[in-house]
């Protein structure tokens, strides 16, 4: 018998090798074997097994090693590596501007639609979100195909997806009503801390310890929160405390997601996971929004016919939130999990930028210190759990 280790160098065409190996190995006798190897200058965060290690024969006694590297493989003609370059390059650049303008764009407007507008309905508004993620939803999945429809194959699934949407509802509404007190830079300081509450809901409901260091890392982003809500001069102690409860929410959402949609029957990729929770979490808002929001419809129809553009900005906005999950998704997919939290810490200092340069919300010395201090341990947090992976 013979193995053939086939080895490549880089990480970025990894997935375009692996149909010309499958080929080459439907291309050999039957006595041989391949065993392909992939070995990288800085190995993904994340790499599926089967792509990993198509096959696991054991090693016999006597064997040769045959080595062939990127080159010869990307060489075939169906490769073009310069044309797929360029367009590669444009492509991914193109999805990091949607992403920075969908995930900026709508924390900014839902500020100017709840503070500055007169639309002082946060429930409502997250229904229309909720709504949109819906419509939207199933035409990208369903007519537009940009992944495989995953259907809910029990009622078991389905109720822990509605436990999921109520968590999710929680944590969206609260961070919209929060913004009616708060200035965008002085929420971001809060929701900065989730890997912190993260930490401590891994824990609570798995017993799951991470390294010392990794904690150690925390340590620095509840400093900083707690130091930018000392220098805030727009400090709202209701608003401070429907925020930090949002981002307690939305922490224990992603633990929990991991716990109830563990098994492989089960699991669900985050388009469809938002397919299935989006039209729950508009219907438990719904009723939410007429109880505790009664004059909603009456002022909506007022401000809809006193300014021109006010339906406008609610259906941006609402597709804008659909946006920021799609562009999520997509960035993971053709990237990877470490650029999407690279982009996720600038983001950060992106909307605290502009929020003060169109809002011109006050700021201080020690809250621009706090925000920094707490994105630097987020960073740290996320380099940490990188590295034990």
């Amino acid at each position: 018998m013979t193995i053939m280790v086939l080895r490549c160098v880089s990480l970025d065409t990894k997935l375009q090798l692996v149909p010309k190996l499958q080929r080459l190995n439907a291309s050999l006798h039957k006595n041989y074997t391949c065993h392909f190897h992939f070995h990288f200058s800085h190995p993904p965060t994340y790499f599926p097994p089967k792509i990993y290690k198509l096959y696991q024969p054991k090693k016999p006694k006597n064997f040769k090693k045959f080595s062939i590297d990127e080159a010869q493989i990307r060489s075939s003609p169906t490769a073009n590596p310069s044309t797929f370059s360029k367009k590669q390059v444009l492509f991914i650049t193109s999805l990091i501007v949607l992403w920075y303008s969908s995930n900026v764009g709508v924390l900014l407007l839902n500020k100017f639609l709840l503070s500055n507008y007169g639309f002082r309905f946060p429930i409502f508004l997250t229904m229309c979100h909720m709504s949109a993620c819906a419509i939207l939803s199933y035409l990208s999945i369903v007519f537009f195909k940009v992944v495989p429809l995953q259907l809910v194959k029990s009622r078991h699934q389905f109720f822990k997806i509605a436990t999921l949407s109520v968590v999710f509802c929680a944590s969206v509404v609260g961070g919209n009503i929060s913004l009616r007190y708060l200035p965008v830079s002085f929420n971001q300081a809060v929701g900065a801390t989730a890997p912190f509450f993260t930490a401590v809901f891994a824990y609570l409901m798995t017993l799951k310890r991470e390294a010392w260091f990794t904690y150690a890392a925390l340590v620095p982003v509840v400093a900083g929160a707690v130091i930018a809500s000392g220098g805030e001069p727009g400090f709202h102690l209701y608003g401070f405390i429907v925020c930090i409860s949002a981002t307690a929410a939305r922490a224990f959402k992603s633990v929990l997601q991991g716990i109830l949609l563990s098994s492989e029957g089960e699991k669900l990729n985050s388009m469809n996971l938002l397919l299935h929770m989006s039209p729950i979490a508009a219907l438990v808002l719904l009723p939410a929004a007429l109880v505790m929001e009664p004059n909603v419809l009456e002022v909506i129809l007022s401000l809809g016919r006193q300014h021109k553009y006010m339906w406008l900005l609610l259906i941006l906005n609402s597709t804008m939130a659909y946006s920021t999950n799609l562009s999520n998704f997509l960035v993971t997919k053709h990237t990877s999990a470490l650029t999407l939290q690279v982009l996720g810490n600038a983001k950060g200092a992106v909307a605290v930028v502009s929020s003060i340069f169109i809002f011109r919300n006050p700021v201080t010395l020690a809250g621009i210190a706090g925000y920094t201090m707490s994105v630097a341990g987020v960073a740290a947090y996320g380099e940490a759990k990188r590295r034990l992976r």
